[in-house]
């Protein structure tokens, strides 16, 4: 597949600003669309297998929802990068896990529900083996960033 069909537009629309909230969301946009939610499904599969769609998610206002988040930079061997970066993914508050260039090689954020909560879990990070230094970066200043690619 190298191009997208008005539906696929159609869809990918959808799907980047108006999920609904319900128990069934693939059937309402199915319903949306004049389609059933087997054909919406499949199309998704097909997408994200062709590239179009990596993943499928929400973001959630985490401050109102009582959690404070950190940027926290890891310095670790590079022998032991891929194994922190697995241990790091196990913690449920651990989000946007990546490697990067420089001595601070492995960036995630975390979202804590207390700061108690926080120190606990990155105590633990900066035990496991590899983890030489952390750098905890607190935002100063909220920035949203929003970004929708609105297909025609």
């Amino acid at each position: 597949m190298t191009r997208l069909s008005t539906f696929d537009k159609a869809l990918l629309n959808l799907l980047q600003s108006d999920i609904p909230i319900c128990s069934h969301p693939f059937a309402e946009m199915a319903s949306r669309l004049n389609t059933d939610e087997g054909t919406v499904l499949a199309r998704l599969r097909e997408l994200k297998a062709a590239g179009f769609l990596r993943r499928i998610g929400t973001f959630f206002d985490s401050n109102r929802l009582g959690y404070q988040g950190t940027l926290i930079a890891l310095k670790v061997e590079p022998s032991a990068i891929c194994a922190v970066a697995e241990a790091v993914n196990r913690y449920p508050g651990a989000t946007h896990n990546y490697e990067r260039e420089g001595a601070y090689n492995l960036w995630f954020t975390l979202l804590t529900p207390s700061a108690e909560h926080e120190s606990n879990i990155l105590a633990e990070i900066r035990s496991l083996r590899g983890v030489e230094d952390m750098l905890k970066l607190k935002a100063n200043k909220k920035y949203k960033i929003n970004v929708q690619f609105k297909l025609q």
